[in-house]
């Protein structure tokens, strides 16, 4: 399992995409529709229409990395949040890599684990 710096931003795209796009692709995708800069150190998250894969784009600088998951017994589970950008943070990126509910996780100001 990947764990990720707490400063790190986390940018979750809530539209299931085709999961044949690629880096170039999905790279395109975050600065037309989501209008945010795909090489920057942010993680972007994309999901598929069953729910049973994220494919996650991030710059480190000197390249894009490009990570796929796909969970074999249960599906991941979006925020129910109506914005096209999700932001969150890498407390909830672990929890939604894991397979857990995110939506139960509720925003409190003394806790980490919060989706926006």
């Amino acid at each position: 399992m990947f764990r990720f710096d707490d400063n790190l931003k986390v940018y979750l795209h809530r539209d299931p995409v085709d999961f044949r796009y690629g880096m170039n692709s999905l790279s395109i995708l975050i600065e037309q529709s989501m209008r945010l800069n795909p090489m920057d150190t942010s993680l972007y998250i994309f999901g598929n229409r069953r729910c049973d894969r994220i494919k996650i784009l991030g710059w480190d600088g000197s390249g894009f990395w490009f990570l796929l998951k796909r969970l074999e017994t249960s599906h991941f589970i979006w925020p129910d949040n109506k914005a096209d950008i999700v932001t969150m943070t890498t407390n909830v990126l672990h929890a939604l890599l894991d397979g857990d509910d995110i939506t139960a996780i509720r925003r409190h100001p003394k806790r980490d684990r919060r989706v926006s």
